[in-house]
């Protein structure tokens, strides 16, 4: 067979469009992370790096935690805080766009207090992007005996989408919330989503991720 370029491009846009994983997902062997929704993120008006869309998200993702702790599913929390007096914070931040505002918060970053956070689900205080990086992450989550680890929370394609493809490279299997995910540009949600569907991720909605979570596999 020839692979005309039209077949390879049409092949293409169908996976980032419509593709899907095909692995199973067991409760006994999920867990829930629930990324940086803190109050400089989520809290309205709060700090310059608000994200109005992840306080609309905010109620679907709290019904999934819910939802998940029903299931047995353990939900582990992560916030981008100052840790090691920034000496493990990779250097080049400092010079790209996304930090050209003085803002300090005043304080410990904390998760924003309507997501109902318990204090006996783990809190991961990570220095960059994914939450795999320089953190015991893939150490809890080898403990509880989880190979499948449902991505939600904040930014879509900053923190959310590097831990999603963090979680890839050590081998878990994926599922990426496309409605209980939120960035600071909506435009960019999509373009994100299809990357994450075609190469790295299962994408399912809050209600899908719900479904196959309370569905017995066989």
């Amino acid at each position: 067979m020839a692979y005309t370029e039209d077949w390879v491009i049409t092949r293409a846009r169908n996976a980032y469009e419509r593709g899907r994983a095909s692995f199973d997902v067991r409760a006994e062997r999920t867990a829930l992370l629930v990324i940086d929704m803190q109050d400089e993120f989520v809290r309205p008006g709060w700090s310059p790096y608000w994200v109005p869309a992840a306080t609309r998200m905010a109620p679907r993702l709290h019904q999934l935690v819910e939802e998940c702790r029903a299931a047995s599913v353990p939900v582990l929390w992560t916030i981008f805080d100052e840790t090691h007096l920034g000496l493990d914070r990779p250097h080049a931040l400092r010079f790209l766009p996304h930090a050209d505002t003085d803002w300090r918060r005043p304080g410990p970053a904390e998760v924003w207090a309507p997501m109902g956070r318990r204090p006996e689900e783990a809190l991961i205080r990570k220095p960059s992007y994914g939450a795999f990086y320089d953190t015991p992450l893939d150490t809890m989550l080898r403990n509880l005996g989880r190979d499948t680890v449902i991505v939600t929370g904040t930014l879509t394609n900053y923190c959310c989408g590097t831990t999603a493809r963090q979680a890839y490279e050590r081998g878990y299997k994926v599922i990426f919330g496309s409605d209980v995910t939120a960035t600071d540009d909506e435009s960019r949600q999509e373009p994100e989503l299809a990357v994450l569907r075609k190469g790295f991720a299962l994408v399912l909605t809050a209600e899908e991720i719900t479904d196959r979570l309370t569905t017995p596999t066989y």
